[in-house]
């Protein structure tokens, strides 16, 4: 099915064995594990329904492009005061994932400095463990707006038996951009030793309408999206092609997710992949692996960004 910016297909399992390797840190990589602990309903400390307040300072996630005095025009902030809310920053080396803290400006008290957070709901999180005691912790977001909902983030937290905060990370989804009626999960990676008898607890931080004429990202599409998974089910080779209309301004650069899903619709898997150009009306092919953290894969979903 086509839709703009985002394809979702569903698949069943196929059999043809294929053997895993480890990837590198960025990539999840499928472990021996323990039983995977996930959860049918997500233990949210903001629930969807409850609107989000507007942080002061805020947080952005640094993306392919950005530069300190673009994402201080974008807030409305002084080159100055933004450089200040971040001193361990490098004006000149900003890394794509960098989250930085958006200050209020009192100059601009007219104009508000930050977009306001839109609710979307988080509508399960689930844990896997490796064999050496890490986790592996997703919160599923969705949004069923008609917008496109960018720079979704959120803390995830262990929370241990006693009631202490065992640890806490911030994750981020796979793509800058969560399309409408689409899901992706934000995820993080706790190292060993994690205790057999953690929670984790989900808040979400950041999500940010998209305004209609943000010419930012470009109707990408994925048509013959196909996966294949391995024997065992740990494991699927998936594979598509990402096409632009030719009314479209050429794509710089393609990601592509896949997130992979149990029997139960629960979130085992995720990984991105990054590609080159496309031009208007042209076609740029994907194929990769995804890899199963806990129990064996049953569907996987696509969803794709392009940007000029």
């Amino acid at each position: 099915m086509r839709r703009f910016v985002l394809a979702i297909c569903f698949f069943l399992a196929a059999c043809a064995p294929q053997a895993t390797q480890p990837a590198p840190s960025n990539e999840l990589v499928p472990y021996a594990t323990r039983t995977p602990r996930p959860t049918s309903t997500p233990n949210v400390v903001v629930h969807a329904e409850t609107p989000l307040p507007s942080p002061t300072p805020f947080t952005y996630t640094v993306q392919s492009g950005d530069t300190l005095s673009h994402i201080a025009e974008k807030f409305h902030v002084s080159l100055d005061a933004l450089q200040l809310a971040n001193p361990d920053v490098s004006p000149n080396g900003l890394s794509i994932g960098t989250v930085l803290q958006i200050p209020s400006d009192s100059n601009n008290s007219g104009v508000a400095s930050t977009p306001t957070p839109v609710p979307v709901p988080v509508t399960q999180t689930s844990c896997c463990p490796t064999a050496d005691r890490g986790l592996w912790c997703f919160a599923l977001v969705r949004n069923d707006s008609s917008t496109i909902i960018e720079n979704v983030s959120a803390e995830i937290t262990l929370i241990g038996a006693n009631g202490a905060v065992i640890a806490s990370q911030v994750g981020l989804t796979p793509l800058n951009i969560l399309p409408p009626n689409a899901a992706l999960p934000v995820y993080v990676f706790f190292p060993p030793e994690v205790p057999a008898n953690a929670v984790a607890q989900v808040q979400l931080l950041s999500a940010v309408n998209l305004a209609p004429e943000d010419a930012r990202y470009l109707p990408a599409t994925i048509q013959n999206s196909a996966a294949q998974v391995d024997w065992e089910g740990r494991s699927t080779q998936v594979s598509g092609i990402v096409s632009l209309p030719a009314e479209s301004k050429a794509a710089t650069s393609v990601w592509v997710a896949a997130v992979a899903y149990d029997k139960n619709g629960q979130v085992v898997g995720v990984k991105r992949w990054e590609g080159g150009a496309i031009q208007p009306g042209g076609t740029l092919s994907f194929n990769f692996a995804v890899a199963s953290l806990g129990p064996t894969i049953d569907a996987v979903e696509f969803a794709v960004e392009a940007r000029p």
